[in-house]
């Protein structure tokens, strides 16, 4: 019965997206100019479909038709909406339109979940509890509380059964995703089973407040005594897998910028301390906030930022870190050529890219970069464009280095919101030239051998016995072996050279055989014996082995 429900659902569902969809002219979109265009009027036969169709430009057909398919749909399009290497610039600019604001569920839903995660009542956990959300989305719903020792909280609260929801839908996307690679060849450079692929991680990374609230301890770890960002305090004695329990932060949301010059808090600075803590975050602690919207950013009132929602987190691993690094300051030294040559030696494109080819790609995307005046230039957008030209080249951009370039651009775009002026390659530049140093100059140099001078002198006292041991084997084992090796192919060498002498003669004595039949010069019997002897004598030192 249990099955037979489920198909149901799923199938009332899959007539839903069908609705919706034609209803906004998706399909024709997708459709009119391949070889299934004929589906387009089949489709307006089915009985749901017979409706007046929605008009309008495509990004917003594209935004109605996601926010009314439910909050997994609205969550995929802002996803999508940062993806400025796969979408055009109108359709991505309506995706960003798209909130993820959701009506929140019923307040006993909210106080079961919570106590049944942390086996108490609701008033033993907490000194008060608000039963109306402060705020609701498509994934959990925040309320104020109060700890018995006067801490003021907000508890995250996971929606009740939405983990089965979000797995249909994803089902469902990704046979649409599959679909669409199939009917439209020029879909497959947008990768859209790859993208619902990466969606289906993130989503469901979200849905685990235990891996969030551990996002956020070690951010928190990462900036403590840190004048440029604050993070909130994790009470684990009150946060499980459905249920995350955060210190409560006043602050100015970052998008609120009258409020912000109200309180006198200077703007230039922020957006400068905004890009900062991008590039530590990125390069210094390899650990980094991957949705850094204005909705997740306040400011305090000592002029620190705030973040919130840690569910989305990146990191690089150190390849990706250095090769980066270089990239930025190759291209703001137009070196063209040196962005090719990283791409490979990462192995981001393949290794027999032609890296004179890669490079004329390379600076034909970026040249025109550079009309702007220095300040308007777009860290994004030369990652955006990066990737898409090493795209024609093989490469498949990693979902860390997709975050990386989301991030980015949400950072730019904030601090420009605050600063129009901000210049980010002049706070930036400093930043990557140090950390170069760091990593493969003296400082490098010093850093690693402090780092593992306890672990030398540890490791001293038995050196001499490994080393001695190490001879030893050496000296009996390699050698004795290289010398048989040596012998065989000395003997090998040999053999070779009696097989080639012994061919010469049978050769030679087979022309002396033939030289009476070459001059047609009339023999005895005797002769002819003769002849036959050189020839067998011949024919025994071809075969004769060695």
């Amino acid at each position: 019965m249990n099955i037979i429900s489920k198909s149901f659902r799923q199938l009332t569902r899959i007539i839903k997206i069908n609705r919706v969809l034609t209803h906004y002219q998706i399909d024709k979109l997708v459709l009119s100019e391949t070889k299934y265009a004929w589906l387009i009027v089949a489709n307006l036969l089915l009985p749901w479909n017979w409706r007046f169709q929605s008009r309008g430009n495509r990004g917003e057909r594209i935004r109605l038709a996601l926010e009314e398919l439910g909050p997994i749909f609205i969550k995929l399009g802002q996803a999508l909406s940062t993806r400025k290497d796969l979408l055009p610039e109108d359709i991505s600019v309506e995706l960003r339109k798209l909130q993820d604001d959701c009506p929140p569920f019923d307040e006993q839903h909210s106080i079961s979940i919570i106590e049944k995660g942390l086996k108490r009542p609701i008033e033993e956990a907490y000194a008060s509890f608000d039963p109306k959300p402060m705020a609701s989305a498509s994934i959990a719903q925040v309320h104020a509380a109060t700890l018995y020792d006067g801490s003021e909280v907000v508890v995250k609260v996971v929606r009740p059964d939405i983990k089965p929801v979000i797995e249909q839908d994803v089902a469902i996307m990704k046979s649409l995703a599959q679909l669409l690679e199939a009917a439209v060849k020029e879909s497959k450079r947008l990768h859209p089973t790859e993208v619902v692929e990466e969606f289906e991680k993130t989503i469901l990374d979200e849905l685990d407040m235990m891996r969030e609230a551990s996002n956020a301890s070690q951010l928190r770890r990462n900036f403590e005594h840190s004048d440029l960002l604050y993070v909130p305090d994790i009470y684990w004695s009150h946060t499980n897998d459905n249920v995350m329990t955060m210190e409560r932060i006043y602050g100015i949301r970052i998008s609120e910028i009258d409020k912000l010059k109200a309180a006198n808090i200077d703007l230039t600075d922020l957006s400068a301390k905004g890009v900062t803590i991008f590039f530590t975050q990125v390069f210094k602690h390899n650990f980094f906030h991957a949705d850094m919207h204005p909705g997740n950013i306040f400011v305090l009132p000592d002029g620190r930022y705030a973040a919130i929602d840690f569910g989305i987190m990146g990191t690089l691993n150190p390849e990706d870190q250095r090769y980066l690094a270089e990239n930025f300051l190759a291209f703001f030294n137009r070196d063209y050529l040196r962005v090719s040559e990283l791409h490979i030696e990462s192995g981001w494109v393949p290794a027999d890219t032609r890296v004179n080819e890669l490079e004329s790609a390379i600076r034909s995307v970026c040249e025109p970069i550079w009309d702007r005046p220095l300040k308007e230039i777009s860290f994004g957008l030369f990652l955006m464009r990066l990737f898409q030209t090493a795209r024609r080249f093989g490469m498949e951009v990693q979902p860390q280095l997709v975050l990386l370039q989301k991030t980015l651009l949400n950072i730019e775009g904030l601090g420009r919101q605050l600063d129009d002026e901000l210049d980010l390659w002049d706070t930036a530049k400093p930043f990557l030239e140090d950390w170069m140093q760091e990593r493969v100059g003296l400082k490098s140099l010093v850093k690693n051998t402090k780092a593992n001078l306890p672990f030398w002198i540890e490791q001293a006292p038995s050196l001499p016995g490994l080393l001695h041991s190490s001879l030893q084997k050496l000296s009996h084992a390699n050698f004795d072996q290289q010398s048989e090796q040596i012998a065989r192919l000395e003997q090998q060498l040999a053999k070779q050279q009696k097989a080639d002498r012994n061919r010469a003669i049978a050769v030679l004595l087979f022309v002396v055989a033939a030289i009476p039949e070459l001059t047609h010069v009339p023999y005895l019997m005797q002769q002819i014996w003769l002849q036959g002897l050189v020839a067998l004598l011949g024919l025994y030192f071809l075969f004769k082995k060695p």
